[in-house]
């Protein structure tokens, strides 16, 4: 990842496979979307507290972003076998995408250097993108601290 990206940027294409309890596996791309804004939320890990915090939130607000012609997916590194169980422990009303091989997570620029505890290592930088309808970037949520974040999400939906 080279340059970081922007808002009016047109959002990177990608094409992966994803869990759902809707649909149970399939194949997601950013066309799936077509003529619905599209929240992809990047998140560290299943069955970890923030990350299962931020997707209950989310599940809490399905309705909502429906009601705004508007469609969610959570993106981790994750297998579709962690993600099934992630879903299934928690009833959770959005595909999760698996990014194993860090395409997607490198093309939005979440796949970072972190530290912790003095150790360096690469991971995913939890950040949240809203696309409009043509497939254009109109927000960026980078380093997202979940406690309050789906409500700013929704009312970027909205506004």
């Amino acid at each position: 990842m080279t340059e970081s990206l922007k808002i009016g940027d047109k959002a990177p294409d990608f094409s992966l496979p994803a869990s759902s309890s809707a649909t149970g596996q399939a194949t997601l791309s950013l066309s799936s979307f077509k003529g619905r804004k599209l929240v992809v939320y990047f998140y560290p890990k299943d069955n970890t507290p923030g990350c299962t915090t931020e997707s209950l939130e989310f599940t809490a607000a399905t309705k909502d972003f429906d009601k705004a012609n508007t469609a969610i997916v959570g993106v981790s590194a994750d297998s579709l076998k962690k993600h099934d169980n992630f879903i299934a422990k928690h009833q959770l009303a959005m595909p999760l995408i698996s990014d194993e091989e860090h395409v997607m997570l490198n093309a939005y620029g979440v796949w970072v250097e972190k530290s912790m505890y003095g150790k360096k290592f690469m991971g995913i930088e939890r950040a949240t993108y809203l696309i409009d309808e043509d497939g254009k970037i109109s927000a960026i949520w980078r380093k997202v601290k979940v406690k309050g974040h789906v409500d700013a999400v929704l009312d970027a939906v909205k506004s």
